[in-house]
């Protein structure tokens, strides 16, 4: 029973020490300036490969363009391997070299525009509003930063 009592308080111990710890930014770790923007979804029940269809002829698609014009450094799809576990199933995720190549910009869109084409703009607006719509729910969507602990 005493050894259960000494293993209690040095736990509690190293808790306490964890909690007090007083990190700084570029100190102790440094932040990425790239960003992940990712969008976590919730993708119906034997739509998976439906949805992936859609998304490759239009976000990957697009996001091709955008990769190779140099406004996004990368970008990927992850799935769940158990899909009914958790809010979402599916992350959409894109990498910026900074927060400003997230920024509104007239000269990326209209650069976006004359190599994607305005055609293939509207035909996925009017394919997601009649189809995608129902294949899932956007549970989330978040800006991530990369930590390096030093």
């Amino acid at each position: 029973m005493r050894i259960h009592a000494i293993f209690a308080v040095l736990i509690a111990t190293i808790y306490a020490e964890t909690a007090s710890a007083d990190l700084e930014p570029y100190k102790d770790y440094d932040i990425s300036d790239a960003v992940w923007a990712i969008t976590t979804i919730r993708v119906a029940d034997n739509m998976d490969d439906i949805y992936l269809e859609a998304i490759k002829s239009a976000w990957a698609e697009g996001n091709e363009v955008a990769k190779a014009l140099g406004h996004i450094e990368d970008y990927l799809i992850l799935r769940s391997d158990l899909p009914q576990s958790g809010e979402f199933n599916l992350m959409l995720i894109v990498k910026y070299k900074t927060t400003s190549d997230r920024a509104p910009s007239k000269d990326r869109h209209d650069a976006v525009m004359t190599m994607w084409g305005q055609k293939r703009t509207e035909a996925w607006a009017k394919f997601q509003h009649e189809n995608v719509s129902g294949m899932r729910e956007i549970t989330g969507q978040y800006l991530m930063r990369e930590i390096s602990l030093r």
